[in-house]
């Protein structure tokens, strides 16, 4: 049985050295959000499996062999004949990244009912947990679909469901992207959001009253994302906060992809609810302490990295 189950589109990423219209170098990976919290979860030693579509191309083999190599279950992983999916991120001053996305199109925006149901059916048995995204559903009717397929059979096989919101400004509305996660997140167990975020997936004045306003509705936790102020989760009993780990932040981009795969393996683990923010607060500060969207992500083993003192030598 695979501990976590995700869906969305892989895509390769090309990180440019300086202004994409001067030209100059770019270095090439993959990225894409639930594949970044499949790798996260893969590397602290979880079972995962992520469901896609990639291109024809050498784009989609590498999105394929990274996945494979980094231990994400691929066998839900579909050849589209259309082409994989590509993300620029330029850096344009110190601390702000700016992102062109060429998606529309794409093998990844025709991922369909078919691939979650076929997924399902190939599955030895349904998985613990499904992570969806607020990104997934954003890319057409038919990703859109698929997610609700997903959270419908996770549903009736007793998996919990994780909605991380996500939001994506440049690919719905705001009045279509709040529909949407209305929905979804009614149906979540466990919701993670930014604290503006928070907002589009239900009602209420207050991060609180937003926060009671789920909890009421059915989930369990609530998860809000502080960036460089930590995080705090609310449940039933309360709301716990953790305070953000002291890193030298060097690139933010997927940090949040991070903190989820890193609250989700405490889940996984049976932690407390407070060891779970820990976790998800180490995880997202390898990320953002170093260069990729996944690549600097922690082993199980490398957790503790981060408590050493400045200048130590892990021999």
């Amino acid at each position: 049985m695979p501990d976590v189950l995700t869906l969305g589109e892989i895509m390769v990423c090309l990180r440019a050295d300086g202004p994409v219209k001067l030209g100059g170098t770019a270095r090439m990976s993959v990225a894409g959000a639930e594949a970044n919290v499949a790798i996260g979860l893969a590397r602290l030693g979880h079972d995962v499996a992520f469901v896609g579509a990639v291109g024809p191309d050498q784009f989609g083999e590498l999105a394929r062999r990274t996945l494979r190599a980094e231990g994400v279950g691929v066998q839900a992983l579909r050849t589209d004949p259309a082409p994989t999916g590509i993300v620029v991120f330029e850096q344009r001053v110190a601390g702000v990244t700016r992102v062109d996305y060429h998606r529309t199109g794409s093998a990844g925006s025709r991922l369909s009912i078919s691939d979650v149901e076929n997924a399902y059916a190939a599955l030895p048995a349904p998985p613990r947990i499904l992570h969806i995204t607020g990104v997934t559903p954003a890319l057409g009717e038919g990703p859109a679909l698929a997610v609700r397929a997903a959270v419908r059979l996770a549903k009736a096989a007793g998996a919990r469901v994780c909605l991380d919101v996500n939001h994506r400004s440049r690919l719905w509305s705001e009045d279509v992207a709040r529909r949407m996660l209305g929905e979804l997140s009614a149906e979540a167990d466990l919701v993670v959001a930014s604290e503006d975020e928070l907002a589009l997936a239900t009602s209420g004045d207050t991060e609180v009253s937003r926060a009671r306003s789920l909890l009421a509705g059915g989930a369990t936790e609530v998860v809000v994302k502080r960036g460089a102020a930590g995080a705090t989760a609310f449940t039933a009993e309360g709301a716990i906060s953790h305070p953000a780990k002291p890193v030298t932040a060097v690139d933010t981009i997927g940090a949040g992809d991070a903190f989820v795969a890193g609250y989700l393996s405490g889940i996984v683990d049976g932690l407390p609810v407070a060891e779970r923010l820990a976790r998800a607060i180490t995880t997202g500060a390898f990320a953002v302490a170093g260069h990729g969207d996944w690549e600097g992500l922690p082993t199980r083993a490398e957790l503790s990295i981060l408590d050493l003192p400045d200048g130590t030598a892990v021999r």
